[in-house]
């Protein structure tokens, strides 16, 4: 298959973690990691682009070798390898609002997923939670404003200004880059806002249908796998 316009190459390569360099079970795929240290060595710098925590894709930042900033909690985190770190909202007002609706909604954990001990910008509560009496719950609460999110591993709670493609916004003008000049690959929900930014999106094979549908290109290789052949493509150009 083709994985990119003729004769264009990216400058600047930003993919999510959980479901796109991992498989449904987090098991990190080492092709992916060898065909991002290709990138890395040819000149073209790696965003990590992710809903989880900062101290989570630091450590995978580190071990795979990037130069490229990250983009963490779905843009509430934008962090530069000086150690520049912007947060664009803080996670109070969703901890509070997930509190209150632990008393709205029989059973609703409050705590959610392990990795709220690091959130900075938003809250996570578990994926298997109730979404749709979570966002019923939200328009009459307090903080009606708050977006709920599903991914395939948690529903996160967050500002409505928080996406990955507004954190992405914010490394493209720190690099002095444009849009044009960004590939991305992802594989849920949110995702779409990287997509709609980005000169051109790849959907990781097991992506999510609607982000299939709006991707540019749909990989016919199942999550990590999917990197290989497009590095491949983007290093013969």
């Amino acid at each position: 298959m083709k994985w990119l316009p003729d004769g264009w190459v990216p400058r600047l390569v930003a993919v999510d973690i959980d479901g796109t360099l991992t498989d449904e079970q987090k098991r990190l795929d080492l092709s992916a990691v060898a065909a991002l240290r290709d990138l890395e060595a040819a000149g073209i710098p790696v965003v990590l682009c992710t809903g989880n925590t900062r101290a989570i894709a630091y450590g995978l930042w580190r071990f795979i070798g990037l130069s490229g900033p990250m983009v963490c909690e779905n843009g509430g985190v934008v962090w530069f390898s000086d150690d520049d770190v912007v947060l664009r909202a803080d996670a109070g007002e969703a901890r509070e609002a997930c509190e209150w609706l632990s008393s709205r909604i029989d059973g609703l954990d409050p705590a959610g997923i392990t990795t709220n001990a690091w959130r900075e910008s938003e809250w996570c509560l578990k994926t298997e939670e109730d979404v749709d009496a979570i966002t019923t719950a939200l328009k009459t609460s307090p903080w009606p404003h708050l977006q709920v999110v599903r991914t395939g591993f948690a529903i996160h709670v967050m500002d409505p200004c928080l996406s990955k493609g507004a954190g992405l916004e914010v490394v493209l003008e720190r690099l002095g880059l444009q849009a044009e000049d960004l590939l991305v690959a992802g594989d849920a929900p949110n995702d779409l806002s990287m997509f709609a930014l980005a000169r051109w999106s790849v959907a990781v094979g097991g992506a999510f249908p609607q982000v299939q549908a709006a991707a540019s290109v749909v990989s016919p290789h199942l999550h990590g796998s999917t990197f290989s052949p497009l590095v491949a493509e983007i290093l013969a150009q």
